[in-house]
């Protein structure tokens, strides 16, 4: 009886476990990157007074500054006043900002402390390691953007109306979706947190101030006005002031606004591919 029972054991424990090597997971892990998206939220929220907040108060202080520095002599931009033109500019400037900034931190972070095994060893392809964290940065990217268009509708003088809701969506998915991909390809690339702040400081935030999100393109010399539309943020600001103006530099016609919708989808999935087969490389993370 003894020997029989040992028997049934063995044959049910061979049943219970699948042969080494096969993989069991063989479509999309869903419980495994809702779980790594959920732990990069959790992550940002715990400190949300300096993701989410501050965020929003530092760029209400751009605001600020700019309309005591022009006066509040009815100044006025495509036919609006300032504050109201300069407000989608600065909301879609802090959402590129954060994103980029959350996405930057995961990896590099890991990198730094040695943690990297905790997003590397769970059954996780690098498609959906790659989707759980740049999902996350578009989160608080979005969260941002709301922090701040709620300080900015508070603030007098500015008027916040949507004309064009697919505008203030795509743009404003399609910004965030950008800079979050960069901030996860920059944390590959990063081997310190030097390096992450290096491309912060030279890279995302002169391109994001200098692309027409305090004034129209339409002041500057031929020659830097075609530099500014060689700016992808140009078109992500433009686009996102669009969907609340009803105007942008970009262009006021329906054809503009769409090939520019079109060319910032494309441009991130050209970005996101690039991405995706570094990550599956292996460079500066499996090496």
């Amino acid at each position: 009886m003894a020997e029989q029972a040992q028997q049934s054991m063995q044959v049910s424990n061979t049943r219970d476990f699948p042969p080494k090597g096969e993989p069991q997971i063989t479509n999309f892990n869903r419980i495994g990157l809702w779980s790594l998206y959920i732990k990069e939220i959790r992550r940002f929220l715990k400190v949300q007074t300096q993701t989410v907040w501050a965020p929003a108060v530092t760029t209400l202080l751009f605001l600020v500054i700019f309309t005591v520095a022009l006066g509040r002599d009815g100044r006025e931009v495509l036919g609006v006043s300032f504050g109201t033109f300069v407000a989608p500019g600065l909301i879609m400037m802090g959402m590129m900002q954060n994103a980029f900034a959350n996405s930057s931190f995961s990896l590099l972070a890991g990198k730094m402390q040695g943690t990297i095994i905790d997003l590397l060893m769970p059954p996780l392809s690098n498609a959906e390691l790659m989707l759980g964290i740049v999902a996350a940065a578009i989160t608080r990217a979005v969260m941002v953007g709301g922090a701040v268009a709620l300080a900015m509708w508070l603030y007098p003088g500015v008027e916040l109306q949507v004309a064009h809701w697919w505008a203030v969506i795509w743009f404003g998915l399609m910004g965030a979706t950008m800079l979050a991909i960069l901030g996860f390809l920059a944390s590959i690339w990063a081997e310190k947190f030097d390096h992450n702040a290096a491309i912060t400081n030279f890279i995302v935030a002169p391109l994001s101030l200098l692309s027409g999100t305090f004034y129209v393109i339409s002041n500057l010399a031929p020659f830097f006005q075609a530099i500014s539309r060689a700016n992808p943020f140009f078109y992500m600001i433009s686009g996102f002031r669009y969907g609340f103006l009803g105007q942008s530099d970009i262009g006021n016609t329906d054809e503009a606004l769409l090939g520019a919708a079109v060319g910032v989808g494309v441009l991130n999935i050209v970005l996101g591919l690039i991405t995706y087969q570094v990550l599956k490389s292996g460079w500066k993370i499996k090496s």
